[in-house]
């Protein structure tokens, strides 16, 4: 049993900002197929057997560093997991010299995570194997936009004509840079909101929405992204306090009262409870968040397996 054909070229996956609509639909497809196909992301298929996969993470992560090695698992490849604290980094070694030792050892993938933007690209000029993006600073993190697409798409049927709006610290979130592209390409309307510090009025030139008041938009959205703020990204202080911005923006009862009804409620973690979102909302009817965890396994087999298939040489 395979996944339907679908038009793909690329080998690798570094951002969603130069796909077109067309390749992020075919990749939420091959996610959904996986993810029913798995029995809900649980069961093994042989698609990928004798192949492997290395994980290579220079930041901490939970979620995506998991869900990826559990993908690779899924589909039957081999993972090999690296952290820069135990490994020669600290002795010196370049990284990309990291990455071609990892790929001599016989790899077919390299998932990355990076602090700073544009490190996938770099990889995918210099290795022969294949390369995706697991977060490269604040610039982008392509397949967590497409698990919160993916959620989406299950939860409403479609994305095209929603309102979505991304709450919270668009400044530094690679996540809200891919939901943005993304989005966008599957003709969402997409709101940005959040302190005047952390929301560019310049993303109104993109076609995006720009807000600082979320009681004033609440009405209109049919799904709210809550981005955790990214205190070690910042080097000054963006609001007085965390009780003036859990105020502002948290999503709590009273503001889910004034929602839609079927408003969903998502937040690609961690989250910070009591922040920007209160437990009563975090566990709630309308939160999908754990939903999003288990779409993230679902998205990342489908990654891994149409970059197997991909030809192209582009980066």
């Amino acid at each position: 049993m395979t996944p339907p054909p679908v038009d793909w070229n690329r080998r690798h996956l570094l951002d969603l900002e130069r796909l077109s609509a067309a390749e992020i639909t075919a990749l939420l497809d091959t996610a959904q197929w996986m993810k029913d196909a798995t029995g809900g992301c649980r069961n093994k298929l042989s698609l990928l057997s004798g192949m492997t996969c290395a994980n290579l993470f220079f930041e901490n992560s939970t979620r995506t560093r998991n869900s990826f090695s559990l993908a690779a698992r899924r589909l039957g490849a081999d993972t090999v997991e690296f952290s820069s604290g135990g490994s020669s980094v600290a002795k010196g070694e370049t990284f990309v010299d990291t990455a071609k030792t990892i790929e001599a050892m016989g790899v077919d993938w390299v998932v990355t995570r990076h602090s700073t933007p544009g490190t996938p690209h770099l990889l995918a000029r210099e290795l022969r194997c294949r390369v995706l993006n697991a977060g490269d600073g604040a610039h982008e993190h392509p397949t967590q936009g497409l698990l919160d697409m993916l959620t989406i798409r299950q939860h409403r049927g479609r994305i095209e004509g929603l309102t979505v709006a991304l709450v919270g610290d668009i400044a530094h979130s690679r996540t809200a840079r891919s939901n943005l592209w993304g989005l966008r390409k599957l003709g969402a309307h997409v709101i940005v909101c959040g302190p005047a510090t952390l929301v560019s009025p310049r993303w109104e030139e993109l076609g995006i929405e720009v807000a600082h008041d979320l009681d004033a938009i609440l009405d209109r959205c049919d799904v709210l992204n809550l981005l955790r703020i990214q205190f070690e990204r910042q080097s000054t202080p963006s609001f007085p306090s965390i009780h003036e911005y859990a105020l502002r923006y948290a999503m709590n009862g009273r503001r889910m009262r004034r929602s839609k009804p079927d408003i969903l409620i998502m937040a690609p973690g961690p989250i910070n409870r009591g922040v920007e979102i209160t437990p009563e909302v975090a566990d709630g009817p309308q939160s999908v968040i754990l939903d999003q965890v288990t779409n993230g396994i679902a998205v990342r087999m489908a990654a891994l397996w149409l970059l197997a298939q991909g030809t192209g040489e582009e980066t």
